[in-house]
């Protein structure tokens, strides 16, 4: 597992000029974290980082993965969810893995390259919880994490996720999927 020593000096930073502290420090920081992580456990190297929207996303194109989602809260996003997209991406966990929204919709993610296999029970359960607080304040930086067993894995076996609002303690919570 990743740790963050260096998280909450620069979320103290981040109190007088977020914009400025999240992309100069903050996402450089996690994201060498995030890589290293990844490395150690064996799995390709063939990562893509792309912005298709408001948020950002680590992928390992090999076997088309999700390794990481980021970006800064702009509160509720209200348009409409696209359903039938989602309905047509692949589903090949069983049954209880839901299409979970690396960032989730209220927070203005979309579907393709946001949706990762995750078990139900937490994607209805305790992932509502940050997702709701991330809403609720915008201008916060809200990522989730992917982790996978093994090389080449499709279905993550545990997934990161963490709140940081500048000036406060970080918010980061494991889950097992």
């Amino acid at each position: 597992m990743a740790a963050y020593p260096k998280l909450a000096a620069i979320l103290a930073r981040a109190k007088a000029d977020p914009e400025t502290i999240f992309a100069s420090e903050l996402v450089p920081y996690l994201v060498e974290i995030w890589l290293e992580d990844y490395a150690r456990a064996g799995a390709s190297s063939d990562i893509v980082q792309v912005t298709p929207d408001r948020f950002s996303y680590l992928f390992d194109v090999a076997p088309q993965r999700l390794i990481a989602a980021w970006g800064v809260s702009a509160g509720r996003h209200g348009g409409p969810r696209p359903a039938s997209r989602m309905a047509g991406h692949p589903l090949s966990a069983g049954p209880l893995f839901h299409r979970g929204h690396a960032i989730a919709h209220t927070l203005g993610g979309g579907v393709d390259i946001n949706l990762a296999a995750q078990r139900g029970s937490v994607n209805v359960g305790p992932f509502r919880e940050l997702e709701r607080r991330a809403v609720a304040n915008p201008g916060s930086f809200y990522f989730t994490r992917w982790l996978y067993a093994r090389a080449g894995q499709q279905t993550p076996v545990r997934v990161e996720q963490g709140l940081l609002i500048p000036g406060q303690a970080p918010d980061i919570r494991t889950f097992a999927n």
